[in-house]
């Protein structure tokens, strides 16, 4: 048989040889022929070789039967088998070139295709995997007392998993709302765990260091550590861009977290740029979008712009509806109920009460069902029913207060100062003012905000408070809340 007649398979067969390297002998050994006849044969199409054949042999070569089917089908592209019947409608010979050209580049073009989608497809049902185990391992891990936890991660290879890694980095976020302390040391331990971290190489291992240690810097913010949360954070985006790109942890959650770095530090200009970039890297993310929004809408509000705010949480909307996650959903519709009385759109907030009042329910979370009496109170108080005002805002006080929620507590007790100012009844006010005293007795709150308190009280004693007083007051509060040690008890858990 003629060499340019060769079959496709013995042209497969030369192909995987070469590309491995490897002799007619090498090929025959590894495959248990006495010599090297036999191959040689197959190659120069002296003898046929069948699929089946093809098939041991491209295996004992290390290659797979998928192999020789790729190649197989490449060499039907470039080399079809004439099976044109002459007739007066037969393509030409040049009509025939060009829509061989175009099926080759179709061929290759859905076979790129399908590869980077069985690859992609591949890596996230692995990574769905890793943290579904990361999940058990956590549940196992965090049983043991803290001070044993290094330890055992040291001696277990299944506990230093990048997806063990993460988990517990989303734990420290979860605890920065009740116990700063806890947070920090749960996002060391994140850390511990990724420099220990065996899979993937050394660039990925950087990448997840870098991961950490950003959750180390908002662990260290929440701490009201400013100073040590922007040195972890240089050192987090130092070894993020010194690893390679990969897609397997979220960047937006990096860029998220050093905006609320940049919130409690009231470099607020800066925390909506960073908004925004972690905004487009969470594109297709309908629940990252709809947490960025209602960061960025709280920033806003605390900048004064409620215009921006009502803005943000209407592009945040779609997000949050597509997103599926009630806790959102109760977040976005309580936020813009609160921003529209803000705004004295109380017609429109009254209309938002009633969803709003499900959706807590739902989740059936008492502090929601406390902060949904509170929004109706404000809603009262704002369309002059100011007795039904009185009573909610009696009730939500005395709540906070028994929580040790302290920042809501002056708050609500400011807004009922308000609706008692306005009604001319300074000898409740008065009464109020002394009831505030556990709050000056709390830990944590702001030097700031005791001092405004300190104000509107001895205003109070001496019955010279006014409603601009309280006004003041509350947006002086406001505002020192922003950069408190943390976001009180998982209230505004998506900020």
């Amino acid at each position: 048989m003629a060499r340019d007649k060769l079959s496709p398979e013995a042209l497969v067969l030369i192909y995987l040889r070469s590309q491995r390297g490897w002799a007619q002998q090498e090929l025959a050994d590894r495959h248990g022929y006495t010599t090297y006849r036999q191959l040689s044969r197959y190659e120069t199409g002296d003898r046929p070789l069948s699929r089946e054949t093809l098939d041991a042999l491209a295996a004992s070569l290390g290659y797979s039967p998928e192999a020789v089917d790729a190649l197989l089908f490449i060499h039907s592209l470039v080399a079809p088998a004439e099976r044109e019947v002459p007739s007066p409608v037969a393509p030409t010979a040049e009509e025939r070139r060009s829509i061989h050209r175009t099926a080759i580049a179709a061929g290759w073009s859905t076979a790129d295709e399908v590869r980077e989608e069985l690859l992609a497809r591949k890596r996230r049902l692995k990574a769905e995997s890793a943290r579904r185990d990361a999940g058990k391992l956590w549940a196992r891990l965090k049983a043991h007392p803290r001070l044993s936890r290094r330890e055992l991660v040291a001696g277990s290879p299944e506990l230093r998993s990048w997806a063990l890694a993460e988990r517990v980095c989303e734990a420290s976020v979860r605890a920065a709302a009740d116990s700063p302390r806890e947070a920090l040391d749960l996002a060391d331990l994140a850390l511990f765990i990724a420099q220990r971290v065996e899979e993937g190489g050394e660039d990925w291992r950087r990448h997840l260091e870098g991961y950490a240690w950003a959750h180390v810097a908002n662990a260290r913010r929440v701490a009201n550590d400013f100073a040590g949360a922007d040195e972890a954070f240089v050192r987090a985006w130092d070894l993020w861009r010194a690893g390679a790109a990969f897609d397997l942890l979220p960047e937006w959650r990096m860029l998220s977290l050093e905006a609320s770095l940049r919130r409690g530090e009231r470099r607020f200009n800066e925390a909506l740029e960073l908004l925004d970039r972690a905004g487009r890297a969470a594109e297709g993310d309908p629940v990252a979008s709809g947490r960025i929004l209602l960061k960025k809408e709280y920033i806003c509000e605390l900048m004064g712009d409620l215009d921006g705010a009502l803005e943000a949480l209407t592009e945040a909307t779609p997000f949050v509806e597509a997103s599926g996650d009630l806790r959102l959903l109760f977040a976005l519709r309580f936020e813009t109920a609160k921003d529209l009385c803000a705004t004295e759109s109380y017609a429109k907030a009254a209309n938002l009460l009633p969803e709003v009042r499900e959706l807590a329910e739902r989740l059936g979370t008492e502090l929601d069902l406390v902060r949904v009496v509170w929004l109706a109170a404000r809603i009262s108080a704002g369309q002059g029913r100011r007795a039904e005002a009185i009573a909610g805002l009696e009730q939500v006080r005395r709540d906070f207060t028994a929580r040790g929620l302290y920042y809501d507590a002056a708050l609500s007790s400011l807004d009922l100062a308000v609706v008692y100012l306005k009604e001319g009844r300074l000898v409740e006010v008065k009464t109020l003012a002394r009831e505030m005293a556990p709050i000056f007795q709390a830990q944590g709150i702001a030097r700031e905000a005791l001092a405004s308190l300190s104000l509107f009280r001895d205003a109070a004693q001496q019955e010279t408070a006014t409603v601009e007083l309280a006004w003041r007051v509350i947006a002086e509060i406001e505002k020192t809340r922003s950069s408190a040690p943390c976001l009180e008890k998982g209230w505004r858990g998506w900020g």
